[in-house]
């Protein structure tokens, strides 16, 4: 298990946007967790990612040969360099640098040289730099958008935007993704290739996926299991067809009462 999250809960004032819910996680999962819109879904993951300090509960991770710990409380950019990385709803770029230097962002989490070498700009600073340039533009690759590199990051597509977003956060070499509404937005079209993508992320980079998602086909097709919330409950989790037949995720969606 390399995601763990136990009796989770969190509380805006007298508001529990997160009752109580856990999920775990397998090496080489592509996992989802959907409901209706104000479920807490965003939340949870501002908890596992360090933005929100939970109220209650426990989160742990285990990365690949290490024991398992607890990332609960700490900062986000703590949890990044940990291996947890994480895109938003609304896409955060850096709308006046380019491509590259977006991905370039991402990758100085794992910069060993110090304040001292930045300032000094000695000889392994310049290696190191010269490295994360090689690396951004390779992962660059791998996602498809290496055309734009030298582009203003506002200059691109919608689509690849939301690609670039995944790049800057593979850029941190994490083995978990989480993925906050990828496919927002996106035409049918963009939407296959975002599938496609993912698969070939948690294949050939052996990298765990975690995603939120309100496009049903694509979270059907790509997810091996999938936890649904609401009112910040978890109500029901199970494969794909387990889930897309269960009364109580049908009542949640639809508001109504299902007979049996």
């Amino acid at each position: 298990m390399i995601l763990d999250v136990t009796e989770l809960t969190m509380d805006f004032g007298g508001l529990r946007a997160v009752n109580a819910f856990s999920l775990q996680m397998d090496k080489g999962e592509i996992i989802a967790l959907i409901g209706p819109n104000g479920a807490g879904k965003t939340t949870l993951f501002n908890c596992v990612t360090g933005v929100y300090y939970p109220t209650a509960g426990e989160i742990r991770i285990q990365p690949p040969g290490n024991d398992a710990e607890s990332i609960k409380g700490l900062k986000p950019s703590t949890i990044a360099h940990k291996g947890l990385a994480r895109t938003f709803q609304n896409i955060r770029l850096f709308p006046n640098m380019t491509v590259l230097e977006n991905v370039m962002i991402g990758r100085h989490t794992r910069l060993k040289a110090g304040v001292l070498g930045a300032i000094l700009r000695d000889k392994r600073t310049r290696q190191e730099e010269e490295q994360i340039i090689h690396d951004s533009f390779r992962i660059l690759k791998k996602i498809g958008i290496e055309q734009w590199a030298n582009n203003q990051a506002k200059n691109l597509p919608y689509g690849a935007q939301r690609r670039l977003e995944i790049a800057r956060a593979m850029a941190t070499d994490p083995f978990i993704l989480l993925l906050d509404e990828p496919a927002a937005g996106m035409n049918p079209h963009e939407t296959k290739d975002l599938e496609e993508l993912i698969v070939r992320i948690r294949d050939t980079e052996e990298i765990s996926i975690f995603l939120i998602e309100h496009d049903m086909s694509l979270v059907m097709s790509l997810s091996e299991r999938i936890y649904v919330m609401d009112y910040g409950k978890l109500i029901a989790v199970g494969t794909p067809d387990e889930v897309k037949n269960d009364p109580e995720v049908i009542k949640a969606y639809l508001g109504e009462e299902v007979s049996a």
